[in-house]
């Protein structure tokens, strides 16, 4: 990509199997559309912690949450592939 901000943020915590399987759809849906993603451990900030507590893991698309504990594969590519709005 060109540097910009990855369209996608996934917040997750260590040891967490839900977690581990978002990590696979969200790299996966951000390989086949060439998108970049980004991972936080809400555990690196109480104040993330407090926010998502048990929700995790939380995928954001363009700064606006999209889904939380399992990550819908179609539901994400369509996200990714819509125009975006302003």
């Amino acid at each position: 990509m060109s540097g910009a901000a990855p369209r996608v943020t996934l917040y997750s915590r260590p040891g967490c199997h839900l977690c581990d399987a978002a990590r696979e759809v969200v790299a996966r849906v951000c390989a086949d559309l060439g998108e970049e993603y980004a991972e936080i451990s809400i555990d690196d900030d109480p104040g993330l912690v407090d926010r998502f507590g048990e929700e995790i893991p939380v995928t954001f698309v363009d700064g606006r949450q999209h889904d939380f504990w399992r990550v819908d594969e179609t539901r994400l590519r369509i996200a990714l592939t819509a125009p975006r709005h302003p």
